[in-house]
């Protein structure tokens, strides 16, 4: 897996097909057993790349952020996964790409970069692994730097209720209702080498955390105070 190329396996029409299949599957299950709710679904670009960054409360939060798009998400996944040729497809065809496990290296970022270059959208979690608590953490500069990178926008996702659905360390799935809260596109300049891009990564994620913390906590309110409401479309 050293060639950057070599981890779009699975990029083909069956693929697809069988993604389209899957996303249909789990977008019914969230519906029915989380009864999500996505609001601000019109800020997802219907064209091109883009970083879809969620906060990060809970194992769920990869299912309920495909459900934002009919589009392909890509996931980083553990290289350990690939290690066979037939599971190395399936996880491909589900939007994952290997990346060396409890690392964010060079490496995994370039992958990162070549996703996006084939425009597809990729979904980085910024605050890393999962977090407990009502406020964001500090941001990883990940999301930002490959957006940075591949010149394009980057945007925030809030998970409410995600917590409480599958709390960190539970191995039980609870009906909580969820809600997605879906912010407006951060933009990004494709300049990766300058002392000047670096500064502009900062801001971008400073630029990010604050608006998570706002999505996070609108996300968190109506999940839980609205009434029982399946999205739409």
């Amino acid at each position: 897996m050293s060639d950057v190329n070599s981890f779009l396996a699975g990029s083909g029409f069956g693929s697809r097909i069988f993604y389209k299949f899957a996303r249909g599957a789990v977008t019914i299950f969230c519906r029915l057993f989380w009864r999500i709710e996505i609001v601000g679904r019109e800020n997802i670009p219907r064209h091109g790349a883009f970083v879809l960054a969620p906060v990060h409360r809970s194992n769920i939060d990869t299912l309920l952020a495909c459900t934002v798009t009919t589009r392909r998400m890509r996931f980083m996944g553990k290289d350990s996964l690939w290690k066979n040729s037939v599971a190395g497809w399936f996880f491909s065809s589900l939007g994952g790409f290997p990346v060396s496990r409890g690392t964010v290296d060079r490496e995994s970022l370039k992958r990162c970069v070549a996703v996006l270059e084939t425009g597809e959208p990729l979904v980085l979690f910024p605050e890393g692994e999962r977090k407990t608590g009502e406020k964001v953490h500090q941001l990883f500069d990940g999301a930002a730097y490959v957006a940075s990178r591949a010149g394009v926008p980057v945007i925030p996702v809030g998970i409410g209720g995600s917590g409480r659905a599958m709390p960190k360390g539970s191995k039980m799935l609870k009906p909580v209702k969820c809600v997605l809260v879906v912010g407006e596109e951060i933009r990004t300049d494709q300049d990766s080498s300058s002392r000047a891009a670096r500064s502009s990564v900062k801001e971008i994620s400073l630029q990010l955390h604050e608006q998570l913390q706002v999505l996070f906590d609108q996300a968190e309110e109506l999940a839980r105070a609205r009434p029982v409401k399946s999205s739409s479309r």
